[in-house]
């Protein structure tokens, strides 16, 4: 993988605002917090306004923007009638250069109604994919050829991706941000937009990560980092108490309400999951194992890895 990737926003006249500022916002995060990414839009050469009329300045021409593969293009959702006017229709050659970047290995995100631009472009042909709620029987309707899902945040098929409406172009960009860097960053952003981590019903069980961090507590997310990140030192709780500026007493009570589970089960289900994931490695021993996680001996590995 190339050291910056390309993130390009395909800007269309009556785009919904929140399609572009979510997931936008979300790799800026990404980007300051030290993820290599180019971040640029363009348009189809038309004057650009929101669909609540807020006007945009000149946009460069999608053929003037520069993917290579492993970068990413979003269609943030516009006005489903613009999308089907013969304004876009006759705009043929926005179709040839979307196929051209999927053939290119450019993957191709779609928010909201911008599954409408993606499915006339024949791209969804055969393909999984979403849209919002209120849209997905006229995308059936209309595009008998393509695999409409459902209650689903968002979908990835074939390098395609498309979301649901609105808010879930911020899931699918924290998907996507986990995937170039880890789950660590993706939670970091999602701290910082003050939004849950989530993902689609149809990917993986949630990491340890995920699924204790559905909070807002900012103190417990300097603790979950501190473990996060010291995975290989002991931390006792007198330790964790002062990075939270609160007793021990307190911490233990609120880090119950917050995660739903105690520091010591947090632990050590972070170091299970850690040496579940080392365990792949035929190259280290049991010993090393336990160093890594902060472990005594094998004894310990083997103790946390048994248990349920």
């Amino acid at each position: 993988m190339r050291n910056t990737i390309h993130i390009a926003f395909l800007i269309l006249p009556h785009v919904h605002l929140l399609d572009i500022a979510g997931p936008d916002q979300a790799f800026l995060e990404a980007k300051e917090m030290g993820l290599s990414l180019q971040i640029s839009y363009c348009g189809i050469g038309m004057p650009v306004e929101t669909s609540a009329g807020l006007a945009f300045g000149q946009l460069l021409h999608f053929s003037k923007i520069s993917l290579e593969k492993g970068d990413y293009l979003f269609i943030p959702g516009a006005s489903v009638d613009f999308l089907l006017s013969d304004d876009i229709k006759l705009s043929k050659d926005i179709f040839e250069w979307l196929e051209n970047l999927h053939a290119m290995g450019v993957l191709i995100c779609s928010i909201c109604t911008g599954a409408f631009l993606l499915a006339q472009s024949g791209l969804l042909n055969g393909r999984k994919c979403t849209t919002h709620w209120k849209r997905t029987a006229q995308l059936k309707k209309l595009f008998p050829a393509i695999l409409v899902t459902e209650n689903i945040l968002f979908t990835a098929d074939s390098g395609i991706y498309t979301s649901a409406g609105v808010s879930a172009g911020i899931d699918m960009a924290l998907f996507i941000i986990a995937q170039l860097s880890n789950d660590h960053l993706a939670f970091q952003v999602a701290r910082e937009l003050v939004v849950y981590m989530r993902r689609t019903g149809s990917e993986p069980q949630h990491s340890i990560l995920m699924q204790y961090r559905n909070h807002i507590h900012s103190a417990i997310h300097k603790v979950q980092d501190y473990l996060t990140d010291h995975i290989d030192k002991k931390s006792n709780l007198d330790t964790l108490a002062d990075i939270a500026c609160m007793s021990s007493r307190s911490l233990t009570r609120i880090f119950k309400k917050e995660t739903g589970i105690s520091v010591n089960n947090y632990l050590t289900l972070i170091r299970k999951e850690k040496l579940q994931h080392l365990e792949k490695n035929p190259d280290i021993s049991k010993q090393q194992m336990a160093m890594v996680c902060g472990l005594k001996s094998e004894r310990q590995v083997m103790r946390i890895m048994n248990k349920r």
